[in-house]
């Protein structure tokens, strides 16, 4: 997990004009790591794809009525805010899914963000309590894994 606020994009298949068939999307997606807020950019042509958001069940079989939501924007240029910690499936319609044009994304939950370590107040004496050592070298720790 990384700390909050910070949200990247993906580029889905690796590169801005990558939705389409012929491109291993579930390779792509297995080596991403997506988090909240994050976002999924859709490069296509236009013409000949659109990008819908499906349930598992139609995922798995390229059925591409009863979708969730259809985020094509006419442009072929789309991007998708992922707002949820969960796994999110797309495809293609028009018989393009059966092809291999869908893959999945499985979401994680962002950490807090870490707070500021504090500084004595003027007034305090300059020897740190055991406690505070234990908690500054584990937020320390924290960051460092993070």
């Amino acid at each position: 997990m990384r700390a909050a606020a910070k949200v990247s994009r993906h580029d889905v298949g690796g590169s801005k004009i990558n939705w389409k068939p012929g491109v291993n999307l579930s390779d792509w997606s297995s080596h991403e790591t997506f988090y909240v807020g994050d976002g999924l950019y859709f490069g296509y042509e236009k013409h000949r794809f659109n990008v819908l958001e499906v349930n598992e069940t139609n995922y798995e079989n390229c059925i591409d009525t009863g979708f969730i939501k259809n985020i094509t924007g006419g442009a072929g240029r789309d991007v998708f805010i992922l707002t949820q910690a969960k796994t999110y499936y797309f495809l293609s319609s028009g018989g393009y899914c059966f092809g291999g044009l869908k893959v999945s994304v499985n979401v994680l939950q962002q950490l807090p963000p870490t707070p500021p370590p504090t500084s004595p107040s003027s007034g305090a004496s300059s020897s740190a309590s055991p406690t505070s050592v234990v908690l500054l070298m584990l937020v320390s720790l924290i960051t460092y894994l993070y």
